[in-house]
């Protein structure tokens, strides 16, 4: 019955034809777009495209420590009761926190630490003078200055004088940080040790105008050759992990300009299972979108993150060693992405 009502269409109607040449058309243009990266039906592609897949570039990397490590703290944080924050540093270092520190002045001073012949900011008097006092209010700037002690993770409080009668920082666009919080090393000897001298955070904090709640927005380093590194996060889920990340500083091995970073996750101990094979552990990091998610067999095989689907460009490997020799609160591992 079948084939006499195809022989009927044959015979008696363009349909058939259409109907062909469309077929032939979509399969095609789809068997194009699998050739040209872009996400088709896996019946529509050939059983040896995997093989055909360039390998993921790998992203040489270099590790150094970073001496700091700075966190929110718990309880309400505003611009009338103030912000707690927890450092946590390798080495006895200075907090300074800078509350309404305007925009183009903290980007003035920070592109003045990258240029030669500048000095570096690498003490508080430094980043006052680079800022030229456009803040609001310094705290812990002036003698005596709060010395966050080798591997003290106490928490330490910080707000705006209420004689001032601060209660928000403007409408949006901003035109100021609500807070800026910098720590450096307090003892010269130590920054002749460590390449990098200062870690600058930018964090919001809830006013009358805005509430939503306190968090850091973005983190810099600051390094004795001029460079700047933003840290970012990795993404990482935390079922399988044996105990909570720790982190430490890495760096590409070769610098043209800055690079950003991110922060890794400690692999000491049985780590979460690559999302691919579900047999060995997560040991690569793609970039640019930082799923650490895959192990060193699996990472070759795909052109888009298993997870969001974005394509990968490059990957770097997450070493155990890395996990293992940072019991310090104070260690962070950093990772750049471009």
């Amino acid at each position: 019955m079948a084939a006499v009502f195809l022989v009927t269409m044959f015979e008696y109607s363009p349909v058939f034809y259409i109907t062909v040449v469309s077929l032939c058309f979509l399969v095609t243009a789809a068997m194009v777009l699998g050739w040209c990266g872009f996400d088709v039906p896996v019946m529509l592609r050939s059983s040896d495209e995997v093989d055909s897949l360039l390998p993921t570039p790998e992203k040489q990397m270099v590790q150094t420590t970073n001496p700091f490590s700075l966190e929110l703290g718990p309880g309400p944080a505003s611009v009338s009761d103030g912000v707690i924050l927890r450092p946590g540093c390798l080495e006895p270092c200075v907090l300074s926190c800078f509350w309404g520190c305007e925009v183009g002045a903290l980007q003035a001073a920070l592109q003045a630490h990258q240029q030669q012949h500048r000095p570096r900011l690498s003490t508080p008097w430094r980043l006052r003078e680079a800022l030229q006092f456009r803040y609001l209010h310094c705290h812990n700037v002036q003698y005596p200055l709060l010395c966050v002690a080798s591997g003290d993770t106490q928490e330490h409080h910080t707000h705006i004088p209420a004689d001032q009668g601060i209660t928000d920082f403007g409408p949006l666009p901003r035109q100021r940080y609500p807070l800026v919080a910098v720590l450096t090393l307090a003892e010269p000897e130590a920054r002749n040790v460590y390449n990098i001298v200062a870690s600058l955070t930018v964090i919001h904090v809830p006013d009358d105008r805005h509430s939503l709640s306190a968090r850091v927005l973005f983190q810099y380093l600051l390094t004795s050759t001029g460079n700047m590194f933003q840290l970012k996060p990795l993404f990482m889920s935390a079922d399988g992990l044996s105990e909570p990340p720790a982190e430490e500083q890495r760096t590409p091995s070769t610098e043209a300009s800055p690079a950003e970073e991110g922060a890794g996750p400690r692999l000491g101990g049985r780590g979460r299972d690559c999302v691919v094979c579900q047999n060995a552990a997560v040991n690569k990091v793609l970039l640019p979108c930082r799923h650490a998610c895959v192990c060193d067999s699996c990472v070759g095989r795909f052109q888009h993150c298993p997870i969001c689907r974005a394509f990968v460009q490059e990957s770097f490997t997450l070493t155990p060693e890395l996990g293992d020799i940072h019991p310090d609160p104070g260690s962070r591992t950093r990772s750049p992405s471009p």
